[in-house]
């Protein structure tokens, strides 16, 4: 009788020390590929263009933050960046969560062959490369090539697959009979939908939300092909056209400063959301 408390108690010890360690571990992997690089991107923003011609991590010799960030906001257009990227990620963020659940609950609750084939094929977008090339004779066929809204169309069909993927597997686990309730009571498809599958969803869907948000945020490759002109460019396009525009060279100052107001709304929105994201990774896990 008195064995079974002490190995508990030893076993859980074991398991204190073994979570001490692998925390330490990850740590020291995560300082030089996480902390030293944000560190040099960070120190090297404030410093003069000479300094910054050779990237270190040692603190400026003379400080130029203002300077650099005040010229990467006005001749870098950075504002326009922000303002585009906004444009495109918000309704891209909210059409994938809308559009990936409701084909995720179609496939989760469907016993139907086609459900499953969507479902893989659906799935199978997401260790596919991007076809780039019939995307664009797409979009230029649809005349929309050049515009945010081809662009906006684009993120929505090739960021489809990562939701429906997280969110199929989450709706399995969760029980029927709620929505059976809902449909004894006279609830059509819709309001099942919208009143009593999508609030369950929450936690699952906010930890999607955020990895797409980051997706569509740092996309490069087809803001690249799907948008044309400075005005419709995204802030990895400014921060591209602004790197390649120096006359002698790029000057890194104000490339790094660039990257670091480039990061920043996500680095907010991760600090402020941080509690959440943690949640819905953890929840998403176990009923997942």
């Amino acid at each position: 009788m008195t064995a079974r408390p002490n190995t508990r108690s030893s076993m859980a010890r074991r398991q204190s020390r073994l979570d001490a360690v692998r925390y330490t571990v990850l740590t020291l992997i995560a300082l030089p590929w996480v902390v030293l690089p944000f560190w040099m991107l960070l120190v090297n923003s404030f410093k003069t263009e000479a300094e910054a011609s050779r990237p270190s991590v040692a603190l400026p010799t003379q400080w130029a933050g203002l300077t650099n960030f005040a010229t990467v906001i006005v001749k870098g257009n950075y504002l326009t960046g922000l303002r585009n990227s906004l444009t495109v990620a918000i309704p891209v963020v909210l059409g994938v969560l809308l559009l990936g659940s409701m084909a995720a609950w179609s496939y989760a609750r469907s016993s139907a062959r086609w459900a499953g084939a969507g479902y893989y094929i659906s799935a199978l977008s997401i260790i596919l490369p991007p076809a780039i090339v019939p995307t664009v004779m797409m979009v230029t066929k649809a005349q929309l090539t050049g515009s945010t809204l081809g662009y906006i169309l684009v993120l929505l069909g090739t960021r489809l697959g990562v939701i429906v993927f997280l969110t199929t597997g989450y709706i399995r686990s969760l029980p029927i009979d709620y929505e059976q309730a809902a449909q004894i009571d006279g609830a059509n498809r819709w309001r099942v939908y919208w009143h009593v599958v999508l609030p369950l969803l929450r936690p699952v869907l906010f930890t999607a939300a955020i990895m797409t948000v980051i997706n569509v945020w740092n996309d490069f490759l087809f803001a690249l092909y799907m948008t044309k002109g400075a005005a419709n460019a995204t802030l990895p396009l400014t921060l591209y056209n602004f790197a390649n525009a120096g006359a002698y060279g790029i000057r890194w100052n104000l490339v790094f400063a660039h990257v670091l107001l480039a990061s920043l709304p996500l680095m907010i929105a991760y600090v402020v959301l941080q509690k959440r994201v943690l949640g819905g990774l953890t929840e998403g896990g176990v009923k997942g």
